[in-house]
């Protein structure tokens, strides 16, 4: 894993994990949090054929906003053709992804290894 020269965000770091560009959210996401991600998720999530990880694990709290910065990173990436992927274990945030039905739209995986795994899987190059 190397990490990707980027600025250094609070609540965001970014490295690249094979062909993937990994998000790592930390601590609270919320509505005050979101204008410093927002930018940032738009920036690898914009390109085309983008190939990305959104790990939710470092993160202590999750509300709507989070939702929608998800929701929108979701629609980026699978209109530029690109894959997204989501690791998360919080069952807090889980329980808001599967009530929402975000979890549908976008499934959670427990690990890094295992999103990528099951995305090798799905693709038929394992």
């Amino acid at each position: 894993m190397r990490d990707e020269r980027a600025p250094f965000h609070r609540h965001v770091r970014v490295y690249q994990h094979r062909a993937y560009t990994v998000l790592e959210l930390r601590g609270e996401i919320d509505l005050v949090s979101a204008t410093e991600i927002g930018p940032v998720l738009d920036r690898f999530t914009g390109r085309r054929q983008a190939r990305v990880v959104i790990d939710l694990r470092p993160v202590e709290f999750f509300d709507c906003s989070g939702l929608r910065l998800l929701y929108r990173a979701r629609t980026r990436v699978l209109g530029g053709g690109g894959r997204l992927l989501l690791v998360c274990t919080h069952p807090l945030t889980l329980r808001v992804m599967r009530v929402t039905g975000l979890s549908r739209l976008l499934p959670a995986h427990p690990s890094l290894d295992a999103a990528l795994a099951r995305s090798e899987a799905a693709s038929g190059s394992l």
